[in-house]
């Protein structure tokens, strides 16, 4: 059995600039397809404007507020907001608040650095 504490996983920095913490993955456990993490942005950070070529991920925000722009699409979001993020598609996500903002990151396939293309504008 599988049984990962957030507490007890380390963080990492991805390639867009975000901290995580990869709760199960096939680096970390029997899980194959998917992967899922805890990003944490602090107040005024924002993800570099990325896209996954194959990966499709769920963001769910737990804590914190933000802006999610997917494309051209803006978006207020915070906690209990989930967020579809379509392979192939330009985002970022921007700590607007005054805490940390928080979330979880579901990606399927499980998130490499590899699949991930920084672009240079998001508009």
């Amino acid at each position: 059995m599988d049984v990962k504490n957030l507490a007890d996983v380390p963080a990492f920095t991805t390639k867009d600039g975000s901290e995580i913490r990869e709760l199960l993955a096939h680096r970390n456990s029997a899980i194959r397809n998917q992967s899922l993490a805890e990003a944490r942005l602090a107040p005024g950070a924002s993800t570099a404007p990325h896209y996954h070529r194959r990966t499709e991920e769920i963001y769910y925000i737990t804590h914190g507020h933000g802006e999610m722009q997917i494309g051209d699409e803006h978006r207020a979001v915070k906690p209990g907001d989930a967020i579809a993020i379509e392979p192939g598609a330009v985002h970022t996500i921007a700590n607007t608040g005054e805490e940390e903002l928080r979330l979880l990151c579901c990606c399927a396939p499980a998130y490499e650095h590899d699949d991930t293309v920084l672009v240079d504008d998001i508009s």
